[in-house]
C-alpha cells in the first residue's frame, strides 16, 4: 500500500492575510493539493475565528479554484457538525494568524490537534502562517502582544520556529536567547517567505518577495549559528531554483 505523502509549508508572514495583491504563497500551497478544483479549509482558531479574517479567505480562495469552507470553534453553530470528517476530507487545510496559545489551547479542548496529525498522515497538506506556522514545530519562539515566550507546539516537526524573523530585531535577538537557555535548534523565517517539508525533512524554502529568507539557527560553543537557505522566488525574474539544504 503507497504512503500518504505528508507536506506542512509554514510561513514566516504573507499569504493573503498579509500580502494583499500578492497570491504567490498561496498559489503555492494551493498547487500541492490534489485534484483540479481542491478542498480547502481555512482555520482561524488563532484571530478568535474573527469574521474579517474569514471574509478575506473566501475573497483569496474563490469558487472557480478551488472548494472553500472554514471551521469556527468559538462559533460552533456554523460550519460542519462533524469536525473530523469534515477536515480529513480537505486536501489543503490552511491555519491563519493570531495567538499561538489561544490557538492551540481550543485546539486541544476540541480534540482538533489529534485530527490535524490524523489528516496530516493521510496526506492532507498543512500550511499557515504566523501562529498557523509555529503551531507544527515542537517548539515555538512566539512575540504575540509583544512578549517572548517560549511554547510547546504540536511536535509534527522536531525543531523549533520563528516567525516574522529579522536579524538584529528584538524578536530575532529574543529566539536567540531561548536557543541559548536550552530551546532546541530550528527555523527563523522573513514574512514573505516559507519553508515546505516532506514528512519531517525540509524539502525547500520559498518566497512571495525577491529578499525574503529564511534560516537555520543552532546554538554552538560561539554562539548561535545562523545559516541561510537557499530560497526559491516564486515570482518573475533572477531566482534560486535550488531545494533549501541545511549546512554548515
Amino acid at each position: 500500500m503507497e504512503t500518504a505523502t505528508r507536506q506542512i509549508v509554514a510561513f514566516g508572514g504573507g499569504g493573503f492575510s498579509m500580502e494583499s495583491g500578492n497570491p504567490l504563497l498561496d498559489e503555492y500551497v494551493l498547487g500541492l493539493a490534489r485534484g483540479e478544483r481542491p478542498r480547502v479549509c481555512f482555520l482561524p482558531s488563532a484571530s478568535g475565528d474573527a469574521d474579517h479574517y474569514v471574509v478575506r479567505f473566501y475573497r483569496a480562495f474563490p469558487a472557480e479554484r478551488c472548494e472553500a469552507s472554514h471551521v469556527s470553534l468559538f462559533r460552533r453553530e456554523q460550519g460542519p457538525a462533524d469536525l473530523r470528517s469534515h477536515l480529513l476530507a480537505q486536501d489543503l487545510i490552511y491555519v491563519g494568524g493570531g495567538s499561538v496559545v489561544s490557538l492551540l489551547g481550543v485546539w486541544r479542548a476540541h480534540g482538533i490537534d489529534e485530527i490535524l496529525r490524523e489528516a496530516w498522515e493521510r496526506g492532507v497538506v498543512l500550511c499557515g502562517l504566523s501562529a498557523g506556522s509555529l503551531c507544527w514545530f515542537a517548539e515555538a519562539h512566539s512575540g504575540f502582544h509583544g512578549s517572548s515566550r517560549r511554547v510547546d507546539g504540536l511536535g509534527f516537526l522536531p525543531f523549533s520556529n520563528c516567525v516574522h524573523y529579522e536579524r538584529g530585531s528584538d524578536h530575532g535577538l529574543a529566539y536567540h536567547a531561548q536557543l541559548r537557555e536550552g530551546m532546541g535548534a530550528g527555523f527563523a523565517v522573513q514574512d514573505g517567505a516559507a519553508v515546505h517539508f516532506v514528512g519531517a525533512e525540509l524539502r525547500r524554502a520559498v518566497a512571495s518577495r525577491p529578499q525574503a529568507r529564511a534560516f537555520w539557527l543552532e546554538p554552538g560553543p560561539s554562539g548561535i549559528a545562523e545559516v541561510e537557505l537557499a530560497t526559491a522566488y516564486l515570482g518573475e525574474g533572477p531566482q534560486s531554483t535550488e531545494d533549501a539544504a541545511i549546512a554548515a
